[in-house]
């Protein structure tokens, strides 16, 4: 029988279990979750698969060629922030295994994703906004019914973030982060970075605060609460445990009412913002006035409402002049 040559046997490639380690590696030291592990594992054969077809060892790849795999996944549709978490596994993969000694350089290290473009907020028409505002279920509990209609009044007639609603107080105190002071028909809000500002409240809002503060005593765990955690029995808004209402609740609350309403879509709080925003611009165009309305410190946040607005006018145009539909005819 031949003797076998062991010196003609292919020796195991340079790179060879690199990304079993490295997963082992962030999953006992980073402790990452089970999904998080199976989209690494996922990414990091997709990058072997790629340096094989190339006929590369994992530390031959050079920038070019990871350049040339995130042009062939975008041509291929994948969405920009897509190709942004492949390329942040990548990289990390390539960043340990500098720390390990195994490489010279990242070759992930200076490429990016395409820039995505900035979604348009999404908005209510003036319509399904006022449909929901003014929505009224008599089968509803009174005082979750008085409660409810508040809330969207003041969300939509003030643009106020969700954080801000929760954080009103039914009374101003040196500790309250916001109230309502309903003789001067304001809000007066903690915003972002701690800014105060105060924001007009129209005269339906106004009628609906009104209605839930006579109401408001009414909970029957308001005293309790009272005792345990004065601060949260001092909302302007409480939920039936008599505490200040989470946002997770303002978004419930908010998808069923407008399911109720019998929108197209679930509405979300910060939807109303939008809409608040928009339906103003509309109105004023006035862009300085919506962007200290909403308290954004810059008014390159606030423009993204004059997309809206042009879109809003293009849709009229299209349905209310008389050479738009040769216009859209052309274009079929």
């Amino acid at each position: 029988m031949p003797s076998v040559d062991s010196s003609s046997e292919a020796a195991p490639p340079a790179d060879s279990g690199w990304i079993d380690k490295y997963l082992a590696h962030v999953r006992v030291e980073r402790r990452l979750a089970a999904r998080t592990l199976e989209l690494y594992s996922f990414h990091l054969k997709a990058l072997s698969d790629n340096a094989a077809q190339a006929k590369l060892s994992l530390d031959r790849v050079q920038t070019a060629h990871v350049r040339r795999w995130m042009a062939q996944l975008h041509s291929a549709g994948r969405e920009p922030r897509g190709i942004a978490l492949v390329l942040s596994c990548w990289r990390s993969f390539y960043r340990w295994l500098g720390h390990e000694g195994l490489i010279g350089f990242n070759p992930v290290q200076d490429v990016h994703a395409p820039k995505a473009g900035r979604p348009l907020p999404k908005a209510l028409g003036v319509d399904d906004a006022v449909r929901l505002a003014e929505l009224y279920d008599p089968e509803a509990d009174p005082w979750t019914e008085a409660r409810d209609s508040a809330i969207v009044e003041v969300l939509y007639g003030c643009g106020l973030r969700v954080s801000e609603l929760t954080g009103l107080d039914a009374q101003p105190s040196g500790t309250a982060r916001g109230w309502i002071d309903l003789d001067a028909a304001e809000a007066n809000v903690l915003g972002k970075g701690s800014k105060r500002r105060i924001v007009p409240l129209g005269s339906k809002a106004a009628e609906a605060v009104r209605d839930w503060l006579a109401v408001r005593g009414e909970c029957a765990a308001i005293t309790v609460a009272q005792v345990r955690d004065p601060q949260a029995a001092a909302a302007l808004f409480i939920s039936a445990k008599g505490v200040r209402m989470t946002s997770q609740a303002v978004w419930k609350l908010l998808r069923e009412r407008s399911l109720k309403a019998g929108l197209a879509a679930p509405v979300h709080p910060h939807m109303l913002r939008h809409s608040f925003a928009s339906h103003v611009l509309q109105s004023s165009s006035d862009l300085r006035a919506v962007q200290e309305l909403l308290g954004h410190a810059s008014i390159t946040t606030t423009q993204v409402y004059t997309r809206l607005d042009f879109q809003h006018l293009a849709k009229v145009y299209d349905q209310a002049h008389p050479r738009a539909k040769s216009r859209e005819d052309k274009d079929k």
